[in-house]
Order: structure tokens, then C-alpha cells, then sequence
């Protein structure tokens, strides 16, 4: 039985407890290269654990199909709990991404297109396979992609990358069990190993979570996550210092 297949599950709102800013740790999911399949799952289990996410979306999957289109809207009338991000519109011209970072002009228009499609109710933007990162303060990006950043930032694009990634293997399946996630979490955090103190970007992406089985891993990754009294799931339009 897949997660969108489970009983509903009452939300109850819980308060949370209060604690000095300076110790709360601010969790952002976020999940890369929907709609596809598992994303319905990404939906149902943050739903059901009530915790915020964002979800990058490629224009091209949402746009094709009926299917695709569904999905793009259960996230849309969430928008309590999730936020729709623009991740291009081909995902660097379905996976040629020498030629997209080469070509900086075209793959803004890639972005642009993404945006007119999407209609995001922000400016956020993550780049195909690539952790760069153009806020107001925060600032990387590699030479590969630094034309296509500069671009972006010029037109009014916040860009943002991650800090650690639940990895996939070849099948599409997570090779880390939730365990190892919540270990690896608590340790950027404990090192300061993030790129802003106190917030650490996840980055998923959608397709792990389409067996059940590799479902079940995100939620107990949640609910390890919902056990730490000092951690507070956001999404990512609360990230500090974006462009406006």
C-alpha cells in the first residue's frame, strides 16, 4: 500500500515549544525534479507529519501530462505547509548540462519559460545537478555555472543550493537509511557546518520515495527529525536573507 493509499491521518496542531532564537534549528526540506512518481507520496507524508517542505518542479513534468498537472496542484492548495520552486524548465536540457552552463543566455530562458509555467509565488530557483547558492548574502557557484548565476541574479532570481543530500543509487532507491540522515543532520548542525548557522537545506528527490518501502524510510526520517524539541521544520521563502 503506497502512502497516498494510507488512511487519512487527523492533523493535530501541536504548539511548539518556546526556546531563545538563538537555539532553534531550522529544518527545510526540500525535494527536487517533480512531478513524477513518488512525488504523491512526498505530498501525502509531509501532510500527515505536518511539517513544511518545498518542492523544486520541472515545467516539462508538470506540463506534460494530466498526471503531472494533478500532482503540481495538490502542492499548490497547500500553501500552508509547501512552496512551489522553479528547478528550470528542462532540467539543463534534459540532462546535457555542459552545453546548458555553456550556454548561460538559453538556460535562462529555460528558467524563465519554468517560471511562466509554473507561476511560482516566489523567486526562488535551484540549478540542474549543481549546489550553487546566490542570496543576498550567500554566494557559490562553481565556473561552470557562474554565467548562468550572475544571469540569475541580475534578473532577480535567488538561487539556492543545499547542504547535505539524501543520495540515490542507480535504481532510484536511497542508499542511507533515515537513521544516518538524522545523524548526519545533527552533525552539520553541532559543527556549524551549514551555510547559514542554524538552517540546514535537505535536498530529496521525489522519485526515491515512489516504493512504499523507500516511503516509509522518509517518514521515519521525519518523525526521528519531529523527536529533536529544538528543531522546526520551515520552508525554504523563510530562508534568511533572500532577495525580495
Amino acid at each position: 500500500m503506497t502512502a497516498s493509499q494510507a488512511t487519512p491521518v487527523a492533523i493535530v496542531q501541536q504548539k511548539e515549544p518556546e526556546l531563545a532564537d538563538s537555539l532553534v534549528k531550522h529544518i527545510y526540506l526540500s525535494f527536487d525534479d517533480g512531478p513524477l512518481p513518488g512525488t504523491s507520496n512526498c505530498i501525502d507524508i509531509c501532510t500527515q507529519q505536518n511539517v513544511a517542505a518545498t518542492f523544486f518542479e520541472v515545467a516539462f513534468h508538470e506540463s506534460r501530462s494530466n498526471y503531472g498537472k494533478h500532482l503540481y496542484q495538490r502542492i499548490l492548495k497547500n500553501d500552508r505547509l509547501f512552496d512551489i520552486a522553479n528547478h528550470s524548465f528542462s532540467h539543463a536540457f534534459f540532462g546535457d548540462y555542459l552545453d546548458y552552463y555553456h550556454q548561460p543566455d538559453s538556460a535562462l530562458a529555460d528558467f524563465n519559460k519554468a517560471k511562466f509555467i509554473l507561476q511560482p509565488k516566489n523567486n526562488l530557483v535551484r540549478l540542474p545537478g549543481n549546489n550553487a547558492w546566490n542570496t543576498q548574502v550567500e554566494k557559490r557557484a562553481s565556473g561552470l555555472v557562474r554565467p548562468l548565476v550572475h544571469k540569475l541574479d541580475s534578473t532577480g532570481y535567488n538561487v539556492i543550493g543545499w547542504d547535505m543530500e539524501w543520495h540515490f543509487n542507480k535504481s532510484g532507491r536511497p542508499v542511507n537509511s533515515p537513521e544516518y540522515i538524522v545523524s548526519l543532520a545533527d552533525s552539520l548542525f553541532f559543527y556549524n557546518k551549514t551555510k547559514t548557522k542554524n538552517h540546514l537545506v535537505i535536498l530529496m528527490h521525489d522519485v526515491m520515495f515512489r516504493a512504499p518501502a523507500d516511503s516509509v524510510k522518509l517518514n521515519t526520517m521525519i518523525t526521528l527529525l519531529k523527536q529533536r524539541p529544538d528543531f522546526r521544520f520551515r520552508k525554504l521563502t523563510s530562508y534568511p536573507n533572500l532577495k525580495k
